[in-house]
């Protein structure tokens, strides 16, 4: 019919779309939440994926930092290594050193790696300046962005505590302001070769007996993609200088190896929450549509008698519901963006990546994911309209089946309710195919409720569960090379300088200490791994220093070891196991008594106590205060009794692992939010159309007595049943996505999950969880039963 083109099917597009405002509305809605979640689900899912591999590449970081000694090798040979084969690039020599500091409220910080440069921008390690300004001058210093917080804001101050500076005397005004140091801006460097910067100067001013200076060179290689290729490449180096010139390296696998571990954890639940946005809006579009044509059979029919042809009455429908979407969509990913944004820098913040965005390719294919799903969802009840016979479409719009459900009318009305109650109850069994897609929008919206408590339970118990090092108030360092907690340092490099028996008889006789317990931390080499592990050594309360325990038991003495889950699985050994330590010189069997929940250092670690090794002695004191007591002050009063004895003491900074768990909870609280609003509409439609499609029995019922309030009452009692049969649905689906989901996301963190992670769902949350599929079907049926209510009973029955 030629005369049917596009312009007639444009008319019956835009009326369509026109008259059914309701369900225009929902689907653009609908497609706005579902491309938004995606568009931020997606945006995470690709800053997650290679936080570090990003970061790195942007600022070309270092394959290998070196620290070379300035006493056996010039400024002139360093450079001249960056001209060796197989170097690609390379920066420096800067002026590097290992400075102690107090902040400004005289809480001691762990010992700081300061590296002289005089901007942020270079070859190799071209550093992402976040806030502030370069350090221009004596007296400025540039923090690592993993530092900010209340307490290292601009303008904050760090005081450097020295013995004897070079070039000043101790106590003079010079030297008390090089010093102190503001703190003018914060950097990330991806290759994390430095905790702070200054000037070349600065660091100069501060070198001492006690900080030497050394010379850092950066170098990017032609192959390093493999410990064996870095190796090489370092080996390369250290035949360039001079015999013992090469102090020391870091190699960049080491950074991207904890970077990547803690980030492909989070992967496993976005793909979870945009498969759930994914089916809710299949569910909803293909119900408004499906809807769409229930309502407008006698339309569809009279389309079909003026000349349309089924091809044209499925393009009809197909672009009644693209329209809106595309809308939506468009709206989406607008909305997606601005919620993107704010998460992102908080991942920014939490992995320490450089400057992370919405990826371009995220904002072309969700849309276009999208409005494929859209159209797929619209075409099958859009078939269903163009297979319909034009006599049949038009007798069934004029005369509706009406027996349909008669069966539940008469059920419902036997129980003791009142009827406006029981007449809603039986209701949805008029339209078994609407019913069941508002079942199912309820259903997963209660499943993403259900899934998002679940999975913030146990991100928070993994926070609770972490480190117990970090859980400490304060630590005290007995001397020698023994570094605060998260810093690892070879046990025995350099015999601790107090007395370990004196430090702890102060701590035990410190007015507020609840517990303490003593840590040797190191390396030893483990009899099946190939390379050094890193040990920890207790003595003391050893109950406050214990992991969480996947399975078995926390050591209780001397012959016991603890591993984590990747030791197991790298040693191929169980609990009850042995295994061989070597320590120095003294080589012990061990046995496996518990696997904990430790994924620092790849796994590849060990607890055991101290009296193992016959040598080891601890180096770290990590003590817990009671109840009410000052950190700082506590610390400074036990600073007076273990400094004589050649000791510092420390107040220990919150974690920093905290902030990764903040983003997911939040992340989380978002995309829930979303889906169960999604979930909402989809009601809100169905009660829509009920509503509408018994407009004129509720005139009927309205002069027969029935009252605003008993209206309320009969559309809401049409969602009860369906509310309560989607909560009873969703929360066993939710807690199942819920128990496979985690252990996946612990997996890909390399560590099985012990007991309190994965068991954090309380029976009266599950209850109030299942309340909570009632709760979406209240909502979205609210507004269609103030519609209803407020219908006057003369319009209601000139309604057909």
């Amino acid at each position: 019919m030629s005369r049917f083109g596009t312009g007639a099917l444009g008319q019956v597009v835009r009326a369509g779309v026109g008259r059914r405002r309701v369900q225009t509305v929902v689907i653009a809605i609908a497609t706005m939440m579902a491309v938004a979640s995606a568009v931020v689900a997606g945006s995470l899912m690709v800053a997650s994926s290679a936080p570090f591999d990003h970061a790195f590449a942007k600022q070309h970081g270092p394959h290998l930092t070196v620290e070379f000694d300035p006493e056996r090798v010039g400024t002139a040979r360093l450079r001249a290594t960056g001209e060796l084969d197989g170097v690609t690039a390379s920066a420096g020599p800067f002026p590097s050193t290992v400075v102690k500091a107090t902040d400004s409220q005289g809480r001691n910080l762990p010992a700081l790696t300061l590296v002289g440069r005089s901007g942020p921008r270079a070859d190799v390690d071209d550093l992402d300046l976040r806030s502030g300004r370069w350090a221009a001058k004596q007296g400025e210093v540039v923090l690592s962005a993993t530092f900010a917080g209340p307490a290292f804001e601009l303008g904050s101050t760090l005081k450097i505590s020295t013995d004897t500076s070079t070039g000043t005397s101790a106590g003079t005004s010079d030297d008390e302001d090089a010093r102190t140091l503001t703190v003018v801006g914060l950097a990330v460097s991806a290759g994390r070769t430095a905790d702070a910067w200054a000037t070349p100067a600065q660091v100069g001013a501060l070198t001492s007996k006690d900080t030497p200076v050394t010379r850092q060179m950066l170098y990017r290689f032609d192959s390093a993609g493999s410990k064996k290729q870095i190796a090489a490449d370092r080996d390369v180096l250290a035949a360039a200088v001079p015999a013992g010139a090469l102090l020391g390296s870091t190699s960049y696998l080491d950074t991207k190896r904890d970077a990547d571990q803690g980030a492909a954890a989070t992967i496993p639940f976005l793909m979870a929450f945009g498969a759930l946005g994914i089916v809710m809006s299949v569910i909803i579009v293909g119900s408004v549509v499906s809807g769409a044509v229930g309502t407008g059979l006698r339309r569809i029919g009279i389309l079909k008698a003026i000349g349309f042809t089924p091809r044209e009455v499925v393009r009809a429908y197909v672009a009644q519901a693209l329209v809106p979407s595309v809308v939506g969509i468009a709206l989406g990913v607008v909305l997606g963006n601005l919620l993107a944004v704010p998460l992102l820098e908080d991942t920014e913040q939490a992995y320490g990546s450089a400057s992370l965005t919405v990826a371009w390719w995220v904002d072309v294919v969700v849309p276009a994911a999208a409005l494929a799903v859209v159209g797929i969802a619209a075409l099958v009840p859009a078939l269903r309209a163009g297979r319909l016979r034009t006599v049949e479409a038009i007798a069934v719009g004029r005369a509706p089946r009406t027996g349909r459900g008669q069966w539940a009318h008469r059920a419902a009305g036997r129980l003791p309710l009142p009827r406006a109650v029981t007449y809603g109850l039986a209701s949805p069994f008029a339209h078994p195919v609407r019913t069941l897609a508002m079942l199912l929008a309820v259903a997963f919206g209660t499943v993403a409720a259900t899934f998002a408590v679940g999975l913030t339970a146990s991100l928070n118990a993994v926070g609770s569960a972490a480190d117990p090092e970090e859980s400490a108030a304060v630590t005290v360092i007995s001397g020698g090379r023994h570094a605060g907690p998260g810093e690892p340092v070879e046990i025995g490099a350099e015999a601790p300088t107090a007395d370990p028996a004196k430090v702890r008889a102060a701590i035990a006789g410190q007015e507020g200490t609840a517990s303490s317990y003593g840590l040797a931390r190191g390396e030893v080499t483990v009899a099946g791994i190939s390379g050094a592990v890193r040990a920890s050594l207790y003595e003391g309360d050893l109950g406050a220093g214990g992991y969480e325990m996947i399975a078995g038991r926390w050591i209780n003495g001397a012959g016991e070891v603890v591993v984590p889950t990747a030791f197991l699985e790298r040693t191929g050994t169980e609990i009850g196991d042995t295994v061989r330590v070597t320590y120095q010189k003294d080589t012990e069997t061990l046995r496996i008594v518990g696997e904990a929940f430790d994924t620092s250092d790849g796994g590849l670690n060990l607890h055991a106590h101290v009296a193992s090794f016959a040598a080891a002695e601890p180096g770290l004191f990590l003590i817990g205060l009671k109840p009410g007591v000052s950190p700082v002050q506590y610390a400074e009063e036990l600073s007076s009794a273990v400094g004589p004895l050649g000791a510092d003491v420390m107040v220990n900074s919150p974690s920093e692992g905290e902030n990764m768990i903040l983003v997911l909870n939040a992340m989380a609280v978002l995309l829930t939010l979303m889906l169960v609003s999604v979930a909402g509409l989809g009601v809100l439609n169905s009660a829509v159309l009920d509503t509408r499609e018994r407009v004129h029995d509720l005139g009927v019922c309205k002069a027969l007595g029935m009252s605003p309030r008993q209206t309320v009452s009969l559309v809401l009692a049409s969602v009860t049943g369906i509310g309560v049969l989607g909560g009873l649905i969703g929360v066993p689906l939710g807690h199942t996505l819920h128990a496979y989901v985690l252990p996946v996301m612990g997996h890909a963190a390399g560590t099985n999950l012990p007991p309190s992670v994965l068991d954090v769902y309380e029976p009266w949350q599950l209850l109030l969880l299942a309340l909570a599929g009632i709760t979406i079907a209240l909502l979205g049926a609210l507004l269609p039963a103030g519609w209803a209510a407020r219908t006057r009973t003369a319009t209601a029955l000139r309604t057909e």
